[in-house]
């Protein structure tokens, strides 16, 4: 089975973190000049001799508590760990301080800022970084950024320190040359060379992925590392692999500069992230659905869903409207949408372009901020109903209360009806309470967003009915053309 993971590395106990690497200690910093230089055709080794002192290792502890009591059972692999540990505890409830993992990361800038992944630092209560000369430095924690996975440190080092200068990500091609720095296994400081693979790979590792993917060696241990462009600049921060064993097979993720640097400034700045937040639900929009909303090709994010006070439902969007463009960016597909809305400034007013019933719509709408708060007001538990009023049925995605109470097998997948209401055409077709819908226009649908997308693009057309394939209790199917109108 592959392994799709961050980098850190977990430590046991007599881990030693090894310093492998040029010894010499660079006092000049990076330059405008020397990335003219590098440009001139450097080889590997001069770009090495220039970015590897503004390199660190990361080394995180975390305090845990233990009571001196009886000793731990004999003839485990850590009995000579923890007798050690019982030797020097006094009597009573003791704070211990031990390695939790090893990270990597590279300095931004001479006072002693320094960018890693959000991962390597998140459970940390101690963090230590250790430059390629040796010097180590306790560092403190600027701010974090979970859904991007980036962190920012600073150190005190009474002293200017080697740095490294950002790159273009948007610049880099595939095929091109690259170097990456980190702290594979413990061993500090390790170079690996090799290409830019891909751009824009969606790994699922969360709602904005674009990350490059590289060939170069890097394994658990280089999260947070710099992936290196032949000028010299960082144009990605090294954060997860693919791999059937944990190790490098040449399939590494790193996060492009062009969008790690702007949420970095604002980690500095304010301590975390602010990005803009439209408040929608959506989902791809496929060549069925494309057909069915008259569209000249599958493209753009169709809303199936918003926060009613969210800045979409202020601002006049439509369940069943495409956006098509945001703030003058183009909308190729739905998972764009999520990456160009963080990348807006909250409370900016920004052109929304959508396609509605058959014709673009334009309008203005002030962007909101994303918040947890905002999200929880987004998102649906599985035991919220979603009513769709126009049917006369109340449908809820499929959990296990409900499999419970209708008798549903596990292997059906779809959205249940819990209630009907009277005098509606559902109720004339003898639809009832546990009947499953499996497919809405002979599309398969598993949550009731789908259902109520599918038929605002049915109306949208100024159709009449809509034909669903229902599982009844008793498993039988049957097709049923349910009124629009009703």
């Amino acid at each position: 089975m592959y392994l799709l993971s961050n980098l850190s590395s977990r430590l046991g106990h007599g881990a030693r973190a090894v310093v492998v690497g040029s010894a010499m200690v660079v006092t000049t910093l990076f330059t405008a000049g020397a990335t003219q230089a590098l440009e001139g055709g450097l080889n590997f080794a001069d770009i090495v001799e220039i970015t590897l002192p503004a390199y660190v290792d990361i080394i995180t502890s975390q305090n845990v508590s233990q009571r001196s009591g009886p000793r731990p059972q004999q003839g485990g692999a850590f009995d000579e760990f923890f007798e050690e540990l019982f030797e020097q505890l006094p009597e009573g409830q003791q704070e211990l301080r031990r390695p939790a993992s090893q990270g990597s990361g590279f300095v931004i800038d001479p006072s002693g800022i320094i960018v890693t992944n959000n991962h390597v630092v998140a459970d940390a209560d101690g963090i230590e970084v250790v430059f390629v000369d040796g010097s180590r430095f306790s560092a403190t924690i600027l701010g974090r950024d979970e859904r991007a996975d980036l962190a920012v440190l600073k150190i005190d080092a009474g002293r200017d320190v080697p740095f490294i200068n950002w790159g273009d990500s948007d610049a880099a091609r595939i095929g091109e040359w690259i170097i990456a720095i980190g702290n594979p296994f413990g061993l500090g400081g390790t170079i690996t060379a090799g290409i830019i693979s891909a751009r824009a790979r969606n790994i699922n590792a969360g709602p904005y992925d674009q990350f490059l993917q590289t060939d170069a060696s890097i394994n658990q241990g280089n999260s947070g590392g710099p992936l290196i462009s032949m000028a010299g600049e960082v144009i990605g921060i090294n954060t997860a692999i693919f791999s059937p064993t944990g190790a490098s097979v040449g399939l590494g993720f790193a996060i492009p500069s062009n969008l790690a640097r702007p949420i970095v400034d604002q980690l500095v700045e304010f301590g975390r992230a602010r990005r803009g937040w439209l408040g929608v639900r959506i989902q791809r929009v496929t060549d069925e659905i494309a057909q069915q909303l008259d569209m000249d090709e599958a493209r753009g994010a169709l809303v199936s869903g918003f926060a009613v006070d969210g800045p979409a439902g202020i601002g006049g969007i439509e369940v069943g409207d495409v956006i098509l463009s945001f703030a003058g960016q183009d909308v190729p597909n739905m998972s764009a949408l999520p990456l160009i809305v963080a990348q807006t400034t909250p409370d900016e007013l920004v052109t929304v372009e959508v396609w509605r019933a058959g014709e673009l719509v334009k309008f203005d709408m002030r962007v909101g901020e994303l918040t947890d708060v905002a999200v929880a007001a987004l998102q649906r538990g599985p035991e919220q109903n979603t009513v769709v009023e126009t049917l006369g049925l109340t449908i809820t995605g499929l959990n296990g209360n409900f499999r419970a109470q209708f008798g549903i097998g596990g292997e059906v997948s779809g959205v249940v009806i819990i209630e009907v209401a009277s005098g509606t055409d559902a109720a004339a077709r003898r639809l009832q309470p546990g009947d499953v819908i499996l497919e809405v226009a002979q599309q398969e649908v598993s949550s009731p967003d789908e259902i109520s997308a599918l038929i605002a693009a049915r109306k949208n057309k100024n159709l009449s009915s809509v034909l669903m394939l229902i599982q009844e209790p008793d498993g039988d199917l049957r097709f049923v053309a349910l009124s629009l109108n009703s």
